[in-house]
């Protein structure tokens, strides 16, 4: 699992780290950032994809044009915070029996090329270094340990310096590759769900078992979920929770062009079709087929979490991902703007909650552990965090600890 992720220089970001848990929640203004972190998750992401610089940047188009990747948000020349000449990423990951660390500096037009280059990037492994490299004029790589006798030369024909030599390497059969295929396999299996009701509703050709970004096939993934009798219990109990319907089962069926069609059944007899079905039930249902799905994503990503889901049912939301990622599994990244749902969180995931903010009279973002401000865990017994979220306690602690950290290393 992904345990950290610094940016330094990209967005509106000078230097902040991101502390990952299980299920991370990130809180804090309009235009303080958090769409810039989900950003730098997709950077990685693809990178474990093999993408190259110009093809996560800009997007990347299969056959006939249509849309493998969506590109980046922003201008090319915004990712890089106030123009800077590069910006970092680095990753720190817990595996099985290590700890794995990867960092990468992009840099656009590079050294004359017209593009991203990479600048810099290094890779460790329990602490211990197996590569950096440093694609200047003299493109050096070290080597460290017995890594170099894994690799060939391969990086002899690496001319471009548009890919990161991660994914080069791992394509190599030998020890070394077998060290990093991990990494990049956890930075591949990212989901980045933005549901969408009315894609949600349309009926999906039979066989489907992959969630869609905007919740596309969500009939055919239900059905096969379904099959699993105890999955069907969890996926039926859990509706019932949230919606008014006494839910007693879901029916799939075959419309005349052959797509399956999603009935939700109520004991009364009474049917509901995905088409009448509220987005908030939607979205609900979205969310558990992709959690207990045959292949789940290591990672999933959702922005305002909240969205659609009744303040007073935001504590299944919470319940069910907190119990999911509780198995270790799937981690859970999700941004929010709501009070009541950050009182409803437990111990664990508010040790891994980090509030996004700009500073007065500061054109940079920071980034902060909720747990770390001052008097926060006996504010959150006595108020509650929603409260504190609500009155806007959380940027104005944070601003008197961030003067108060200025002033004491000015003084020195």
């Amino acid at each position: 699992m992904i345990t950290s992720l610094q940016l330094k220089d990209f967005k509106n970001f000078a230097d902040e780290t991101l502390r990952v848990g299980p299920f991370t929640v990130i809180v804090g203004t309009n235009a303080s950032g958090k769409s810039n972190i989900r950003d730098a998750f997709r950077v990685l992401h693809g990178i474990g994809r093999r993408y190259t610089l110009a093809e996560i940047i800009g997007g990347k188009y299969g056959a006939g044009g249509q849309v493998e990747w969506g590109s980046i948000r922003g201008a090319p020349h915004e990712i890089a915070n106030r123009e800077q000449e590069s910006f970092g990423l680095r990753v720190e990951l817990a595996l099985e029996e290590r700890t794995a660390e990867f960092a990468v500096n992009i840099r656009p037009k590079a050294f004359g090329a017209d593009g991203f280059r990479i600048g810099y990037e290094k890779f460790s492994v329990n602490g211990q270094s197996k590569y950096s490299a440093n694609y200047g004029s003299n493109k050096s790589i070290s080597y460290y340990g017995n890594f170099r006798s894994c690799i060939d030369d391969r990086h002899q024909y690496l001319s471009e310096w548009d890919q990161p030599l991660l994914t080069q390497f791992v394509e190599i059969p030998s020890a070394t590759g077998k060290q990093i295929e991990p990494v990049v396999d956890m930075l591949a299996s990212m989901r980045f769900l933005d549901l969408v009701p009315d894609r949600m509703r349309q009926p999906s050709l039979p066989g489907q078992i992959i969630l869609g970004d905007g919740g596309e096939n969500l009939p055919a993934v239900l059905k096969a979920l379904c099959m699993d009798p105890g999955k069907e219990e969890v996926l039926t109990q859990w509706t019932r929770e949230l919606t008014p319907m006494d839910v007693a089962d879901f029916d799939f069926r075959e419309g005349p062009d052959g797509k399956v069609h999603l009935i939700l059944q109520e004991m009364s007899g009474r049917e509901i079709s995905a088409q009448s079905a509220s987005d908030g039930t939607l979205r609900f249902l979205a969310m558990l087929a992709a959690l207990l799905g045959p292949d789940p994503a290591r990672l999933y990503f959702f922005e305002e979490i909240d969205n659609g889901i009744h303040p007073s049912r935001l504590n299944l939301l919470i319940d069910l991902i907190e119990q999911q990622t509780a198995k270790g599994e799937v981690q859970v990244v999700a941004t929010t703007h709501s009070p009541q749902l950050l009182s409803m969180i437990g111990d664990s995931t508010f040790e891994n909650t980090s509030v996004v903010c700009r500073l007065e009279d500061a054109e940079d973002a920071v980034i902060r552990r909720i747990a770390g401000l001052p008097n926060v865990k006996e504010l959150r017994k006595s108020q509650g965090l929603g409260r504190l979220l609500a009155g806007g306690w959380m940027e104005t602690a944070l601003a008197f600890t961030e003067e108060d950290k200025k002033n004491a290393k000015d003084s020195e």
